[in-house]
This record gives C-alpha cells, structure tokens and sequence, in this order.
C-alpha cells in the first residue's frame, strides 16, 4: 500500500518527531507562514501545506500567505538567510546541497512523482519523439529541453548526456518552448496538467509515449533556524500519512494526471541522478522501484 511506504520513509529518514519544547513555545499562538508564490498558486502543493498545518493545532492557529514573485534561486538564497519576510516555506526537488544549508522536511510530498516527467512540445515537433529508446535517440535527433536555470534537474540531465536550454524564471520558459528555443518542456506527472491548466497553454501539448524517470524527491524547505516550522510539518505529514488522509490527498490531486497522461503505457527512460544525499537516495531509489505499482494505486 502507498500509505505503508510512505509511513516507513517517514520513520527511516526522521524518526519519530519529538515536539514538546517548540510546541510549548509555539502553544496557542497564531502564525502566518509566506509560502512562495509558485507553490501558493499550485493548489495540490498549497492544500497540502494547509493538511500539515490543519493536523497540528496544539502549534496554535495559522494562515497562508503567498510570496512576492521570486525565482526559485532567489527563494532559496532568502531562505538560507532565514529572510522570513519574503518567504517561510517553499517545496522544491532536493539535492544534497539543498539540505545542507536549508532546513528540510523529508518527506516526499507528491509521493516522489516528481522525477517522473513527460515532455510539453509544439504539436508540430511529435514526431521527433517517434522510435526514442533512449538517449542516445534523443541526442541524435538534436532534441533540446528546456529546464529552470536553479532547477536541479538540470545538471541531472546534462549528466546524463541531455543538452539543457535554460531560463531563471518558469513562465519565461513557455515562451522559449513556443519560439523553439528547445523542443520539450520537460515537466512533472504531478505538475504538468496544472501547468497546462494555469499558463493557459493550449497551443501545445504532452507527448505521448516517453516517460524519463531519475529518483528526485520534492521537500518542503524551511529556513535552517526554523525548527518550530519543520518540526510543525513534519509531523503534520506523519499524521496525515498514519491517519490516511495523505492517500486520499494524493489520490485526490494527481491521481487524474496519473490516469490522463497513459504512464503504464509510456517508455520509460530512466536516468541516473548523483546529486542527492545518501537519505534521499534511498527514497528516490525506494520510489523507481516501485513505480509500477504507485501508478496502479493513483490510477484506481
């Protein structure tokens, strides 16, 4: 059962979480928490940072508020200064750099769907993608994609043999995609239909039988010296994940795209990733293997 893994992950990376002393700081107070303006206005990532909060009152009362608009580098620079007057809480793909100078919640909050990521292109280049096997097929077919210039996917993919056109802020890059900057906007399963949904995107389209795959899980990050914080979601998380509401949760938010996108279906070019730390390795490693059967459960 997807809620069984994802409650043993939570007890092999953290252990159980200990919040008497932050708790009895942090009793009957009230709270607002900036959340970057990218997560804020994805609801999947806001109404789980709203679960985490909602399974946690002794920490007192709270409210949500969105972020100026700061690229992803810029966010995370401002949080490592623990600058939480632009931004508290922010989730991003995990790298062992990222948790060395933030302060990370470790669990995956899309379940570790993010690694699994299809392709946006311009209706007229599918055919590029015709017969791809690998990478070697991609590289020889001059196909170009388009990442975050402080997105860690990006040396990930180039590791791996990918040539990566880049952009430091997201809603530039439809625009490089549409001008044929590059061929395919590389983009989460969990992602992906909101994208579409939210840029107002329909000029182009997800192509249909690739599926690249690298072990990348997505955190939730607060600043290093906000304990009260972390402590606060990570046990949120644990409760929803025990209680059976991070199911529903997942279920509720991305099992459509799981369905929609046709992944059992999909060729699935699996990548390697050797930026993560050891802990988060083995979480993305755990959700590979068994991505399979995670798909089976999102698309029941």
């Amino acid at each position: 059962m997807l809620i069984i893994c994802l409650a043993a992950l939570s007890v092999a990376l953290a252990g159980p979480v200990t919040a008497s002393e932050t708790v009895s700081q942090a009793l009957e107070s009230h709270r607002s928490f900036i959340l970057w303006y990218r997560n804020y206005d994805n609801p999947a990532i806001r109404s789980l940072v709203e679960l985490a909060l909602n399974k946690t009152p002794e920490y007192g009362s709270f409210d949500l508020v969105r972020s100026e608009e700061l690229s992803q580098g810029r966010v995370l620079r401002e949080l490592a200064k623990s600058n939480n007057h632009l931004v508290d809480i922010a989730n991003v793909a995990t790298s062992a750099e990222r948790e060395a100078f933030l302060n990370p919640v470790p669990l995956p909050v899309d379940g570790g769907l993010l690694g699994f990521r299809v392709c946006l292109v311009l209706p007229k280049n599918l055919s590029l993608f015709e017969n791809i096997n690998g990478v070697k097929d991609i590289q020889q077919n001059n196909i170009r994609i388009g990442q975050g210039a402080h997105w860690p996917d990006t040396p990930i993919l180039e590791a791996n043999g990918i040539s990566v056109i880049t952009h430091t802020r997201y809603e530039i890059l439809f625009g490089m995609l549409r001008n044929e900057r590059f061929e395919c906007f590389a983009r989460g399963i969990s992602e992906v239909m909101y994208d579409l949904e939210f840029n107002n995107a329909d000029d182009l389209v997800i192509e249909p039988n690739l599926l690249l795959a690298y072990p990348m899980p997505s955190y939730l990050f607060v600043a290093p010296d906000d304990e009260v914080a972390a402590h606060r979601l990570q046990l949120g998380m644990e409760r929803a994940i025990k209680d059976g509401s991070f199911a529903v949760y997942l279920k509720t938010w991305f099992g459509r795209a799981v369905a929609e996108l046709g992944l059992e279906r999909r060729k699935i070019l699996t990548l390697e990733n050797r930026y993560l730390s050891e802990e988060s390795m083995y979480v993305g490693r755990h959700t590979l293997e068994n991505l399979r059967r995670r798909l089976e459960l999102l698309g029941q």
